[in-house]
């Protein structure tokens, strides 16, 4: 499949089997893994985060294998989840950078196109989320109060 906003055709990539067993030197039961997924959580970790300190610090490589739940299922379980979804905050903060540069150099004409690419993906995932009831109907980017969305 052909990327969107370039002339490059896409790379496929790598998927994890469909039924994995789960591993034999996890010692963790699922509680302690939820619980580990709060406890990073409220530290301030993202999801993504969370998945690569598991893996990373704690060996455990799929919390939907050895828990039965994802990530993000776990945290809005514990009410820990924040209010936007981790792909749209990483799109606002890009589009946050975009805007200083151009601030400071005005003639960049390749950051202006790459401001609309941005402002773009977030309207569509916004769209797609809004479709899917994980943000309010009411919701518009509005890049003037882009930094509020962050907090």
């Amino acid at each position: 499949m052909a990327r969107m906003h370039s002339r490059k055709k896409g790379k496929s990539g790598s998927r994890k089997p469909l039924n994995r067993p789960k591993p034999t030197w996890i010692t963790y039961k699922p509680d302690e893994i939820e619980k580990l997924v709060v406890k990073l959580a409220k530290q301030g970790l993202s999801q993504s985060y969370i998945g690569l300190v598991l893996r990373d610090s704690y060996g455990i490589p799929d919390t939907k294998a050895l828990a039965g739940k994802k990530i993000g299922v776990i945290l809005k379980e514990h009410s820990a989840a924040r209010k936007l979804p981790e792909d749209i905050v990483a799109l606002i903060k890009k589009d946050i950078k975009l805007m200083l540069h151009q601030e400071n150099q005005k003639h960049d004409i390749t950051v202006k196109r790459g401001i609309m690419l941005t402002e773009s993906k977030i309207n569509r995932l916004a769209k797609y989320y809004i479709a899917n009831k994980v943000l309010p109907t009411d919701w518009k980017f509005d890049r003037t109060k882009a930094k509020l969305y962050l907090e």
